[in-house]
């Protein structure tokens, strides 16, 4: 009796699915066509109408690059909520040609004084020498992104007040770099913001306590509230530059293969656990790995058009080489050597 039951509250149950089909051609899917010109929905393969009066959820107009010269725009919204910003930004903006009247004029002066945001000047002036920086190091726009939400942060907070503004942008840069995996040196951001490499060095320090307390403060509020903190909203202190991301854009400035890539950073990792080069910079172990991988696959490259790209001087290219080449055997992978791919008395002794 049971089973019957359930049988039949199965056979009666209700589907609530809409599922429009052409009742000539049967089609399952069907084939069917919004004509908007018209307002109609028409089966595409017999051309019966099976629905009139569709509503065109299109736009009403086409906008192209110039056509809002003149005053012309045809569009009746505004931009989309920017979480980059203050306020609710849902204010209306008084507009007027060169035509109008002096009333309309007057209007938009008097709306301007009253809805002007200082706060919001400052963070799009801000904004837009910050992408300038970003474009002139050929970052990703998350990296862009990433560096604006951070300075909005300090901005909000009132922080640093005794910084000027492009000492706390390039502190903010060098940050979101890393958190991407797409770490800049400090010479790299000195050459385009003009912040000394010393002071970068201080503001980053700076940064990262005040982030990490932030964020401390934030995951203590809503821990308390009852909540839990999401993982995208938490700031990870970053940590020390990876060689090996370098060896890859290095090795890509140089005009190096991929194979040279994958032994430079095979290189790097080794010499991490080795321990030969404890206490060097990242720069160095990269060109050190990338001199060694050169002269192996037979493309050599002199220490100083390594130096011209990592930034270091050709003479800690060699100091830094002539630490790794007594444990060459144990940093060369042999199937590297397999083939007559590298040879080991290629490398220089020097």
């Amino acid at each position: 009796m049971a089973t019957m039951a359930a049988t039949s509250q199965e056979q009666w149950k209700e589907n609530l699915n809409l599922h429009l089909i052409c009742r000539d051609c049967k089609e399952d899917p069907p084939n069917l066509v919004e004509e908007f010109s018209s307002g109609d929905m028409v089966c595409g393969t017999c051309g019966l109408v099976l629905g009139d009066r569709i509503v065109d959820t299109r736009s009403e107009w086409r906008t192209f690059s110039n056509d809002d010269q003149g005053s012309d725009d045809p569009s009746r919204v505004g931009d989309g909520p920017n979480p980059l910003l203050n306020g609710s930004q849902l204010q209306t903006t008084i507009a007027f040609s060169d035509s109008a009247n002096g009333r309309s004029r007057d209007l938009h002066r008097a709306q301007n004084k009253s809805t002007h945001d200082k706060s919001t000047k400052t963070l799009l002036a801000a904004y837009k020498e910050l992408g300038n920086f970003c474009d002139g190091l050929h970052l990703p726009t998350i990296v862009s992104n990433t560096t604006k939400l951070l300075f909005k942060k300090v901005h909000d907070a009132n922080a640093f007040r005794g910084k000027s503004q492009e000492t706390v942008i390039a502190g903010c840069i060098f940050i979101a770099c890393r958190q991407h995996k797409v770490p800049r040196t400090f010479r790299e951001i000195f050459a385009l913001t003009k912040v000394s490499k010393a002071e970068i060095g201080r503001i980053f320090k700076q940064l990262e306590k005040f982030f990490a307390a932030e964020n401390l403060a934030a995951k203590t509020k809503v821990e308390k509230s009852g909540g839990q903190m999401v993982q995208e909203g938490e700031y990870n202190t970053t940590q020390s530059t990876d060689p090996t991301m370098l060896c890859e854009r290095y090795c890509s400035q140089l005009g190096l293969k991929f194979a040279f890539i994958n032994l430079s950073k095979e290189i790097a990792v080794k010499t991490d656990k080795v321990g030969s080069l404890a206490g060097r910079s990242p720069l160095s172990i990269a060109a050190a790995c990338i001199y060694m991988a050169s002269h192996l696959l037979g493309e050599p490259k002199t220490p100083k058009e390594i130096s011209n790209v990592a930034g270091v001087s050709d003479g800690t290219i060699r100091n830094a080489y002539k630490l790794i080449y007594p444990k060459r055997e144990d940093l060369i992978d042999p199937k590297w050597l397999e083939n007559g791919k590298g040879d080991l008395k290629a490398l220089p002794t020097t």
